[in-house]
């Protein structure tokens, strides 16, 4: 493929790009193979005409954010990552508005800071937030579709539109997002006034019960499946013996059963056995078939 229109881009724009670039060291699991270009636009102008170019001359891409549900492998295509992008928000009485790359848990803090409430059990969650709204990210009770009011996307045509919460499809770790292919640029939070204090309390709680429940020191892509309905993955896991095993570098956690961690030199392949060895053996003693919650991309 012919990647030149997008290294002028980046030329253009000064921001960072590389060829045959590895991308372990841009997912939270440390997994990943090479794509054949890596980008990081440092405007939303760049992202826009990135995509737009990809999609113009028919290559193959994806749009990273901080690669926290994100089991990737070979990427024969661009990557466009949005850890460059400007890392400010704005405030309008009780939204915020933030960029597709913001951390989501810095808009967490920016709403504590502002004395707004409705983020706390977002607050710890390790991705972007683009991401979150892209998979309606959630923890503790809440979700993304509890507080989006409005997000700003390049639609398929490559024109800047606004779509409301409403048409969003915003449902258990699924938007229209990954129906359409729109490329969020900004996301609009609409949050309620409350106590500084309570809302601090609130957070460094849920905050402490990550630290204590999760495997939070091991590469992992966080919850690894969705849970299925009537059911908690993690207690089906571990019902049927598999708390601790492994394959390879790939281990279901010894300390929650529904994370699957990088122990150490973990493979795309040994992630993908495991989690295939764990869906057979639920299917087969407890009749649930369970439904990866990461995004598993290899295009090879």
């Amino acid at each position: 493929m012919d990647y030149l229109e997008i290294e002028a881009i980046c030329n253009r724009h000064g921001c960072f790009f590389e060829r045959n670039f590895s991308l372990a060291e841009k997912t939270t699991m440390k997994i990943g193979g090479a794509c054949d270009i890596y980008a990081e636009p440092n405007s939303e102008q760049c992202l826009v005409e990135l995509v737009n170019r990809a999609r113009e001359d028919g290559i193959p891409y994806f749009v990273l954010g901080h690669g926290s549900n994100l089991l990737i492998n070979r990427f024969k295509g661009v990557v466009i990552a949005t850890c460059s992008l400007p890392a400010g928000f704005s405030e309008d009485g009780n939204t915020i508005t933030a960029g597709a790359g913001v951390s989501l848990s810095a808009v967490c803090l920016a709403a504590l800071g502002l004395s707004l409430s409705g983020m706390e059990c977002l607050y710890g969650i390790p991705g972007s937030v683009g991401g979150a709204l892209f998979m309606n990210a959630g923890a503790y009770g809440g979700e993304m579709k509890d507080i989006v009011k409005s997000a700003r996307c390049l639609n398929e045509r490559g024109e800047i539109v606004t779509i409301p919460a409403e048409e969003m499809k915003l449902s258990y770790r699924h938007s229209v997002f990954s129906e359409n292919g729109w490329c969020i640029l900004s996301v609009t939070m609409e949050l309620v006034p409350g106590d500084k204090l309570t809302i601090k309390q609130k957070m460094d709680e849920l905050m402490q019960k990550r630290r204590d429940k999760q495997p939070l020191e091991f590469p992992s892509c966080g919850s690894t499946f969705k849970r299925p309905e009537g059911y908690f993955a993690a207690a089906l896991i571990e019902e049927c013996g598999l708390k601790g095993f492994s394959i390879g570098g790939a281990q279901v956690s010894e300390k929650h059963s529904g994370f699957v961690i990088n122990k150490g030199g973990a493979t795309f392949k040994d992630v993908t056995a495991l989690v295939d060895h764990i869906k057979s053996v639920v299917r087969e003693q407890k009749g649930v078939e369970l439904e990866c919650e990461m995004l598993i991309v290899n295009r090879e």
